[in-house]
């Protein structure tokens, strides 16, 4: 998330930033609640002050034995307008960080702008493309022709979306799984993490599902828990709110964690839910 400070003196670099990832802009009215804000602040704090200066004056009356009822009168004034100006800065915070939420990062300048896959640009190329005898095949219909996928089962257990690993499939699944942990432990000295398979929603938003992928998330409804959609959401919140002492750094983490995603786009759809 942008700090504040940022956007207050980049407004057009965020500006752009939001128009080019084609992000809802709410960029003016972030700002016209920040600016809000700050002056309400300004105004509590010296309604705050003067109420502790003329407390102190009535106190110092009262010891004289002299009236002081006006003052009284006036700071009982002051206290409800202090009140209520601290109900709209809480008010006003949480409108605020809801829309900082919802501000992306600024890309870098070497990023190309375009509104389809098709303006990505090709960085290097290493080899030569191997010529294919024959047309190829995706790699989802060719487990299904050797019968180590099944979406058939999957989509009657959990509907569409889903799909049933058999036999060396499985096998294959799981050695991967294996692979993969054994290596960045044993080789590249990764900790390996069995992290919780559901996570809460400060953590969904520590990394940057929540708010805008929302949809794309399966939630359970009584707990306000999200099954999580990558290991990246527990291992990064393991340490969220913490500061961590230089002696410890680096800190690397590894799980195999299942990963739970609506894929509500196209992409889904292409590799009928085979995503990896």
């Amino acid at each position: 998330m942008l700090d504040l400070k940022f956007i207050r003196g980049n407004p057009d670099v965020v500006r752009k930033a939001i128009r080019d990832k084609g992000e809802k802009d709410g960029l003016d009215r972030l700002l016209a609640l920040d600016g809000e804000l700050r002056a309400l602040l300004v105004a509590a704090d010296d309604l705050k002050r003067e109420r502790n200066e003329e407390s102190e004056r009535v106190a110092a009356l009262k010891r004289e034995g002299r009236d002081a009822s006006d003052i009284v009168a006036r700071m009982r004034e002051v206290s409800a307008r202090i009140k209520e100006h601290d109900e709209r800065i809480g008010a006003l915070r949480v409108d605020l960080r809801a829309l900082e939420l919802t501000i992306p990062n600024v890309p870098h300048a070497s990023v190309p702008v375009a509104p389809t896959e098709d303006g990505n640009v090709t960085v290097r190329e290493w080899g030569e493309p191997h010529p294919l005898a024959v047309k190829p095949v995706p790699h989802w219909e060719i487990g299904e022709a050797l019968g180590i996928l099944d979406f058939r089962s999957a989509t009657k257990v959990a509907g569409s979306g889903f799909v049933t690993f058999l036999g060396a499939g499985a096998l294959l699944e799981r050695g991967l799984i294996r692979f993969m942990l054994e290596v960045h432990t044993a080789e590249h000295g990764y900790t390996e993490v069995s992290p919780p398979f559901v996570a809460n929603r400060d953590s969904m938003t520590g990394t940057g599902q929540l708010p805008k992928l929302e949809s794309d998330m399966y939630r359970c409804d009584v707990d306000d828990l999200f099954l999580i959609p990558t290991a990246e959401v527990p291992l990064t919140n393991l340490h969220r709110d913490e500061i961590l002492p230089g002696e410890k750094l680096p800190i690397r983490y590894t799980a195999y964690t299942p990963c739970f995603r609506r894929e509500s786009g196209s992409y889904g759809k292409d590799t009928r839910g085979l995503m990896r």
